[in-house]
């Protein structure tokens, strides 16, 4: 369930905490400011990668680093979001630009980086009182146009001049990932689930055929990025990038898309983002939306959504067997398991 009360920075949850004089000798003065005290509060939103604020006297900066405990192959990959994020600002101003890596897990017991923070909103399953409270019916439309503006935008971007030019492998993208998806559900299931197993038959039958590559961010959606206090139609920052790669960008349509829930869709609290507030574009109209402003045909649209509920279900399921077996005492992944199972009925529901 959606934490609505959870502000932006909390105190270190006591299982999530590192030796901060490490991190501050690790640094050893080679960013802007960081020779004086040092002082870390916690971003409290996040449920995967965890995120801490790091802040001298005078410089802030963010720290990031893998979840507490045994994470699923390949995710989490803090090399790869380093990398992507110390070169990709260079042609998408909208992605933090990385400053500092560190491999060794001796320091705070994972690989972690170094970021420069942007100050922006970021907006979760509500719309805040800065842009209206909800009440504001052309705030929350510019929110809806924003995210899917941004990310055509994004999809635009020559991974040439990101250098990212050899990042990933864009042939055979969408088999390999609905491979590692259903491969990620199946490791996590903890229980038997019929219409997880129907929706994964159809997904295979109906596997499109793709073309064209571009970057894709793999996790896009509203609270992944930050927008200007001032203007809820100005994007400022775009986060989480530790599964960026080359592939078909429809598959990020269908990720946003996947959480981009109609009136009746889902339980109340579950949805990351505020799509049925007065105004917000409807789902339809926003793929609409993205189709006019790329160019891109999106005929086989609904299969990327549906791949997207799935593949959202798949990460709520890893969260929630995470806390199933003990290796977080996170209390807020308790209920999960109860939301993993909607969004798959929701998938099974979405097909055509």
């Amino acid at each position: 369930m959606v934490d609505r009360t959870a502000p932006e920075l909390i105190e270190v949850r006591p299982d999530e905490r590192f030796d901060h004089d490490a991190v501050s000798s690790w640094i050893g003065g080679r960013l802007p400011g960081s020779d004086g005290g040092l002082e870390v509060r916690q971003f409290g939103r996040g449920k995967a990668n965890l995120t801490y604020l790091l802040r001298y006297p005078d410089h802030e900066y963010v720290l990031r680093r893998p979840p507490i405990g045994p994470v699923a192959p390949s995710s989490h990959d803090m090399a790869r979001e380093y990398r992507v994020l110390s070169t990709l600002w260079q042609a998408f101003p909208k992605a933090a630009r990385a400053l500092l890596f560190c491999a060794d897990p001796d320091i705070i017991g994972a690989p972690f980086f170094i970021m420069e923070r942007r100050q922006g909103v970021v907006v979760q399953d509500r719309i805040p009182a800065v842009f209206g409270g909800g009440t504001d019916t052309e705030a929350n439309r510019r929110l809806s146009a924003v995210v899917v503006d941004t990310l055509a935008e994004f999809h635009e971007v020559d991974p040439q001049e990101a250098g990212l030019a050899d990042l990933g492998r864009p042939e055979g993208f969408v088999e390999r990932q609905l491979a590692g998806w259903l491969e990620r559900w199946n490791r996590a299931a903890h229980e038997d689930n019929p219409v997880a197993d129907d929706v994964a038959r159809w997904l295979q039958a109906s596997l499109p055929t793709t073309e064209g590559a571009t970057l894709v961010h793999n996790d896009w959606r509203l609270d992944n990025m930050a927008v200007d206090e001032h203007d809820p139609g100005r994007c400022v920052a775009v986060y989480d990038w530790d599964m960026c790669t080359r592939g078909d960008p429809l598959a990020d349509v269908g990720t946003l898309m996947a959480v981009w829930h109609d009136p009746g869709e889902m339980a109340a609290g579950l949805s990351p983002m505020p799509t049925t507030a007065p105004g917000f574009l409807s789902r339809s109209e926003a793929i609409e939306r993205y189709g006019e402003v790329s160019g891109r045909d999106l005929s086989h649209i609904d299969w990327y959504v549906v791949f997207g509920t799935f593949k959202m279900a798949a990460v709520i399921q890893q969260i929630y067997v995470r806390w199933l077996r003990g290796q977080t005492s996170d209390a807020r992944f308790a209920v999960m398991g109860d939301g993993a199972r909607q969004l798959i009925d929701l998938a099974s529901a979405r097909r055509p």
